[in-house]
């Protein structure tokens, strides 16, 4: 087994992981929930969209590792594992900073969809937990890049360019989050 088959396999269960911690909410499990949410039946319906999202994370990885053997199929990954690892690095590095100064009492962040809600629970939950997964789905999505990329150019221009990207992204991200621009989202 090669190790672009591996780094995908555990990709796939990462994503089955998180899935299934979206699907255990939008069946109507509690356990863990910090607060009470505006629409029980809106709070269902987003974990299950949600959970649909990270069923394809799931598959995604592993159902695409045959494109890497065609060169046209090779650079649909090298782009499809940029967006992804540039996306789930950024959204945990934007989200845990954001958590980190709402802990602190630095940041307050609007949680529209709570009636009633533990700040601190919600903080922690979302920077133990959910963060961490969102970083470690991207650093693997990158490991997975490295594997199919030559050594050398290539390999450093996607990182520097990957890198490069969190990072610009991560700081427009904490400038809206702090009202220093408007709302800017990304994922």
């Amino acid at each position: 087994m090669t190790a672009r088959t591996r780094i995908g396999l555990v990709l796939g269960a990462w994503g089955l992981f998180y899935c299934l911690y979206r699907a255990y909410y939008a069946l109507g499990g509690t356990v863990g929930m910090f607060g009470t949410p505006v629409s029980h039946q809106q709070w269902l319906l987003v974990n299950a969209i949600g959970a649909g999202i990270l069923l394809v994370a799931a598959v995604l990885p592993v159902a695409t590792l045959p494109l890497w053997r065609h060169p046209f199929g090779r650079r649909g990954m090298e782009v499809l594992c940029w967006v992804a690892a540039v996306g789930c690095v950024m959204h945990a590095l934007v989200d845990a900073i954001q958590r980190g100064l709402s802990l602190a009492g630095l940041l307050y962040l609007e949680l529209p969809f709570w009636t009633a809600v533990d700040r601190r629970m919600a903080d922690l939950q979302d920077l133990l937990f959910n963060e961490p997964w969102f970083l470690a789905e991207g650093l693997l999505w990158a490991w997975l890049a490295v594997t199919g990329l030559s050594a050398g150019t290539a390999r450093r221009r996607w990182l520097i360019s990957a890198g490069t990207a969190v990072a610009v992204l991560t700081v427009i991200g904490m400038l809206s989050a702090t009202g220093v621009i408007g709302t800017f989202i990304v994922g």
